[in-house]
Formats: C-alpha cells, structure tokens, sequence
C-alpha cells in the first residue's frame, strides 16, 4: 500500500485541479504565500456583512454550495477576471465557508506535490467556552517531519476579531479539535456536547453533530472532501437517535482518525472507509442546507 504522504498528494474529485493544475503548480510554493491568496479569492459567506461590509445576492451567497475546486476556481474567474495572484477586494471574492479555504490550500499544495488533506473538527478560538464547527488543511511539513495544520480562513480580520493568541500556520492542536478527539472527549473524558456544533444557531450542537463531522473527517482523510452539511449513512438528526451499535462503530473510527497524525493508522483509515457503506459517502446525500438530496460524484 502506498504511503500517507504519497496517497495525500493524489486529488479526489473534489480536489481535482483539471484546467486550472498548471496555473496552480505555478503559484509561490510557500505555505503563507498560498495561504495569502486562498484568502484573496475567498470570502466567508456568513461574515461578510460582518466583517467586510459586503452584502452577497442570494446567489452568491449560495456558491457556498459548491462542492469541486474546478467550480469554485470558474466562479471565481468569472466574478473577476484577475490572476490567482492579485488579492480582490472582498465584494470580488467568492462567498465560501470554512470547508472552501481548506480545500483550495489542500488542492493546491497537492498539486505542487506537497502533501495535505482537510481536517473537519472544531476550533476552540471562536467564542470562549464553545467548540465551533470548523475545518482547517493539514498538510506534511518534510523539514520538520511532522503534520501541520493551517487555518487558511484566517486573515488578519479574523485574527484581530477573534483575539488569536496563535500563528494560524501552524494551529495548536488543543485549539482545533479533530473531530474524532471531540467525540472522545464526549464519550470517556467528560466534555459536554452541547459545547460543540454552532452555538449561534439553535439545536445546532450535541452528540450526533460530533458524529456527522466524524464521518465528514474520515471522507476527507478518503480524499472526498464534502459540504459541512451533506448529511450520509448513519448520521443522526439528534442525539438520541444514536445506536449503540453506531456509537461503537464511530468510537473506532475516532481512535483510527487520532492516530493518523503518527500515519500508523492510515490503513486502517483506508480499510474502514472503503468496507462499510455505513459510513463511506453515497452517490446520493442529504443537502440539509437545500433540505433536499442532491447526487454527487465521489
């Protein structure tokens, strides 16, 4: 089997580059660089108003729906035809959340060769007390033999708005919690999951949102890299709809998604994702955003 680092520089179909690889192989190879012009294309969605004083058509606002890089990279093209390299101003920038930062950093860097994937978790900066649904890129720094996360959403906006007390280039890993270490948290150490979901939306948090991102990770660590709220095999609406049988299953999933950071569990990673149809992502999911199913090429 191949190794971590040689899965992690192969794309999915949502990383896939296809016209636009030569155009993103020749971007700076540096991490900040990159990182600068994720946020010079991009542009939360739901802070836009916020923090950057833009107010999105209800159809821009929804390009936050979009799954492949390939789509993301012709919207924004056609918003405004400048090089990759040219920052827009926030109006030109196309309106995205999390997930979209993550993975055009993570296509990127897998295009120059650089190993990466996207994390799903929780980020421990937002709103003090609270574990805000979140993902971040992760991405193998050779020199320093080590996998390193980057929040490619925070600009210095963000870091002055939400206090960061941290380089965004290399996130501590007790402020961005992996999904699978908050579902262990929940599960043996005591932490309450009412702290982890959206805590600005009601009913947005709990048990059975640590298991949705749970299983979002793991299709990520897969190389299919979905919207933070396509919903797929036993993901629950509510906590207590969880089986037991279901927590069983997720407690291995969540020890196997920890343990990848030392890559000893890579193929179990690959080994439980392809075998059980439980938790592998279908041709058909739930969008919960359009209330609707939605079919998607995995």
């Amino acid at each position: 089997m191949e190794t971590p680092q040689q899965y992690y520089v192969g794309s999915g179909t949502m990383s896939a580059c296809g016209k636009y690889a030569a155009e993103l192989r020749a971007l700076p190879k540096d991490v900040g660089a990159l990182r600068d012009i994720v946020q010079g294309t991009l542009l939360h969605a739901d802070m836009a108003a916020w923090l950057y004083d833009v107010k999105l058509s209800p159809e821009r606002y929804d390009d936050k729906n979009i799954r492949p890089l390939t789509e993301m990279l012709s919207n924004i093209g056609a918003i405004a035809a400048l090089p990759l390299t040219t920052a827009r101003k926030p109006a030109d920038r196309l309106g995205c959340v999390c997930r979209h930062f993550s993975l055009m950093l993570c296509a990127i860097l897998r295009e120059q060769g650089t190993p990466a994937r996207t994390r799903v978790g929780f980020g421990a900066y937002f709103n003090p007390g609270k574990f805000e649904d979140h993902w971040v890129c992760e991405y193998w720094n050779a020199a320093q033999k080590r996998w390193v996360l980057v929040d490619a959403q925070m600009d210095p906006i963000q870091c002055k708005t939400f206090k960061l007390d941290f380089d965004p280039l290399d996130v501590p890993r007790d402020r961005f919690i992996i999904a699978g270490d908050a579902w262990q948290k929940c599960r043996n150490r005591g932490a309450n999951p009412d702290n982890f979901g959206l805590s600005m939306v009601p009913n947005l948090h709990g048990l059975w949102f640590v298991l949705g991102n749970v299983l979002r990770d793991l299709a990520a660590l897969n190389r299919v890299e979905m919207l933070p709220w396509d919903v797929w095999g036993i993901m629950a609406m509510d906590s207590a709809s969880i089986t037991d049988e279901h927590k069983a299953l997720i407690d291995k999933v969540a020890a196997a998604a920890l343990t990848l950071a030392g890559d000893e569990a890579f193929p179990e990673i690959r080994r439980i994702y392809e075998s059980d149809e439980r938790l592998r992502v279908p041709s058909t999911v739930f969008n919960a955003m359009h209330q609707a199913p939605e079919n998607v090429t995995v």
